[in-house]
């Protein structure tokens, strides 16, 4: 039984330099005075602050904190207004930007201009003033300059004195805040490359470009040795690894070794060695990616510092661990929301340095506020396999058969589905609302195994769990095409239950000892990718693939239109889409139209 009744929530954090990024609302307004202006004051700073209620009640950064919004000091109508707000803008740290009207306005004098914001204009669906008007005009403004804005409109006409939002508006908003602060949220960040190219996989190959031109991020690349001599010099917090090596003794399970061959299995000595080399990993992970000031108080300044990385990956295969324990044990616990010192916001690691994967990875953590999942996109089994190999016959939402997502690293254990909501559904929770019972839950039911010595020589231990079925999840992958760059592809779909006889069965055909996942994505039976279960699997575009809790497929596609990353493959209902305007100049197919718009615009950050 997991010892962890006391174990305490650890709050917000700010892990990173700088300030989080802010949502500036900009009341725009009819500049005629002589009572056109003057009937409209009070009407438009309301909308701007509904808006901004609507979002910080809705939306939060990654440390759990309600987003914050900055409203202009008055309503904008010309340029010197516009000015003003925008140098307000640019003092409170505001990235993102949401215009609001109810009426007509002068559309290139009042809009946002900046080409580093990301922005969105919201105009009122009302009879007494034009709003659609200024709307259509400023967005028509927009793409014509190459600034692309997204539109928002209500479909039901409201009256001058309703200050409500509707739902269709307010879906939108908050799609629109989630997107924009995750894409704020990685500019100037690093991701920090622990090692190089991961057994000949070509998203471990580093382009330092693409993180720059797309996501606005700097590289930081280091030798994995650099934990060797961290470990060998003694550069960690002494008093931390005392608190851990005891925590991890108390609660993480190790189960016999029934994998390996007798001469390759870890002697009690080896193992007790493994674990305290594996637990200084972790620590030197999180302190690789953002600095602990503990270390300067034992004289390393430099190292105290960290590399500011928002997200990291570890090459691991094969230099490393066909000579020290692996670093599943590091990637699984930085990916998990919590560990000795509470519960906490997780970590992005990719396994394998697979930074293509670790994209994937960061955008479901920044869109959610909640721990991604990191796999291979192992196995498609069909009904007809599944009964001939286990004799079952399978039914429910394993009916057309599934995909077994399965990997020894970064599978965060708040996968394994034993975290519980109100209703008693598995959830992978929010961090902040994460209790003792479900850490004590998710620690119960894991097993961490002896790696296995055939691939892992160096010894070091991966977690083993099933993730329970019923779990809403949707699974991205980032590609890159030669010529062209990155593209995102995305399956919303569930977790599923098989028979434990069945799981049995299968898990044994593969490596035991990792956790497994069985995904099935939302199929539509039409010609392409969502024809049936196979068909995703055959169109997938590499051996990995992120998955985040939530069918969050539309937001994904919105974050990406911002970026400029274009989506190649989707099971998202048409409805729930939502681009920038200057997308539907560019033809009435949604994806084809999403290239061009791409391709036209360029990545947000530069010439890529």
């Amino acid at each position: 039984m997991a010892n962890v009744s006391e174990i305490k929530s650890i709050g917000p954090e700010n892990r990173y330099a700088g300030s989080f990024p802010k949502i500036g609302i900009r009341p725009v307004i009819d500049g005629r005075q002589r009572g056109v202006r003057e009937s409209l004051e009070v009407q438009t700073m309301n909308m701007a602050k509904s808006a901004a209620k609507l979002i910080s009640d809705n939306v939060k950064y990654s440390n759990g904190k309600p987003v914050e919004c900055v409203i202009a000091d008055t309503t904008i109508g010309g340029v010197r207004e516009n000015a003003d707000c925008a140098a307000k803008f640019e003092k409170e740290g505001v990235a993102i930007t949401l215009t609001v009207t109810p009426c007509w306005c002068y559309g290139t004098e009042t809009f946002d201009m900046n080409p580093m914001t990301v922005k969105a204009v919201w105009g009122f669906n009302g009879t007494e003033r034009p709003g659609a008007v200024y709307l259509a005009a400023v967005l028509a403004a927009h793409t014509q300059k190459g600034l692309p804005a997204f539109g928002i409109y209500g479909r039901d006409v409201q009256d001058s004195n309703d200050t409500s939002i509707p739902d269709d508006v307010s879906e939108k908003i908050l799609r629109f805040a989630r997107a924009g602060i995750a894409v704020a949220t990685m500019r100037e960040k690093s991701y920090l490359s622990i090692g190089g190219c991961a057994m000949g996989i070509a998203g471990s190959i580093v382009d330092q470009d693409l993180l720059q031109d797309y996501l606005g991020m700097r590289t930081e690349a280091i030798d994995m040795c650099e934990i060797e001599r961290r470990i060998v010099e003694g550069i960690y917090d002494h008093e931390e690894f005392e608190r851990a090596i005891k925590w991890v003794k108390e609660n993480c399970i190790q189960p016999k070794d029934t994998v390996n061959e007798e001469k390759y299995r870890r002697t009690e000595d080896q193992l007790k060695t493994d674990w305290e080399y594996c637990t200084k990993m972790v620590m030197i992970g999180r302190d690789l990616m953002i600095g602990n000031q503990k270390l300067a108080k034992i004289g390393f300044g430099e190292e105290s510092l960290g590399h500011n990385a928002l997200f990291s990956g570890f090459q691991g295969q094969r230099q490393w661990t066909d000579h020290w324990p692996n670093g599943d044990f590091m990637e699984t616990m930085l990916c998990t929301s919590f560990d000795w010192n509470g519960i906490r916001e997780p970590y992005v690691m990719a396994t394998e340095n697979d930074f293509l994967n670790g994209i994937g990875m960061l955008f479901g953590k920044l869109l959610t506020n909640r721990a991604t999942i990191f796999s291979d996109v192992r196995t498609y089994w069909s009904p007809n396999a599944i009964e001939r190999v286990t004799g079952w016959k399978p039914e429910g939402l394993a009916k057309e058969g599934f995909i077994h997502l399965i990997n020894s690293g970064a599978t965060t254990l708040d996968a394994a589905g034993k975290m519980k909501n109100a209703k008693g559904e598995s959830e992978m929770k929010h961090f902040w609302d994460i209790t003792s019972e479900d850490v004590a839950n998710t620690l119960d039911n894991t097993r961490f195994s002896a790696a296995n010595c055939g691939y892992f020589r160096g010894g070091g231990f991966s977690s083993t769990f099933l993730s329970e079925g019923g779990m809403p999840v949707t699974m991205v992958r980032v590609n890159t095409v030669k010529g062209l760059g990155p593209v995102l592809q995305i399956a919303e779909g569930w977790t599923c239950e098989v028979p434990e006889k069945v799981f049995d069965i299968i898990n044994k055909r593969t490596d035991q000892t990792w956790p497994t996942t069985w995904f099935v994505p939302r199929t539509d039976g039409k010609d392409g990718p969502f024809k049936d279960v196979y068909s995703v699997m055959a169109n997938w575009g590499a051996n990995h693939g992120a998955i985040s809790y939530g069918h969050i497929g539309a937001d994904m596609i919105t974050l990406c239109s911002m970026l400029r990353i274009p989506v190649c493959m989707h099971n998202v209902p048409d409805q729930e889409i939502f681009r920038p305007s200057a997308w539907s100049m560019m033809g009435m197919d949604k994806e084809g139209a999403d290239f061009r718009a791409c391709q036209t615009f360029g990545p947000l950050y530069g010439t890529y």
